[in-house]
């Protein structure tokens, strides 16, 4: 699934799956095309300095678990243990700073045919494998003086 960058194909997204297209709502998606990957409490930061729509934190909180079981964003985990909301939920591999907890997205289709190709004949007791996800978590270099 692609990213939905126009906000009326957004509100159509919505309405297909019986939701209605809320300034709330609205706001929130507008603040994930800015930001991309982002917490709850980024997002509520970025709403309140660049829109004039009002919500509350749990009202962000809601909206992004909404987007999240409808399919349009997906979820990350940082390794502080915080949920970090991502606006393409599609396969693709990332980048994670450790240090400043921020996710780069990383194309690489070779890795990606790679792994898709070798997990694809891999059984996994109980399971089925939905979507391959790689986070590769990183530091920061350092350069010496």
């Amino acid at each position: 699934m692609e990213i939905i960058s126009e906000i009326n194909a957004f509100k159509s997204y919505l309405k297909r799956r019986s939701m209605k297209a809320t300034p709330q709502r609205v706001a929130v998606h507008e603040s994930m095309l800015r930001l991309v990957h982002a917490s709850a409490d980024q997002v509520f930061s970025d709403i309140q300095a660049n829109s004039e729509a009002k919500l509350t934190r749990s009202t962000v909180y809601n909206v992004l678990g909404d987007m999240v079981r409808i399919g349009l964003y997906a979820c990350r985990m940082g390794s502080s243990g915080k949920t970090f909301y991502d606006v393409f939920p599609g396969s693709h591999l990332h980048l994670y700073d450790c240090e400043n907890h921020i996710f780069k997205d990383v194309t690489d289709e070779e890795l990606s045919s790679l792994v898709k190709e070798h997990l694809s004949h891999k059984r996994f007791r109980g399971f089925t494998i939905e979507n391959i996800d790689i986070q590769v978590v990183v530091r920061p270099t350092r350069r010496k003086k």
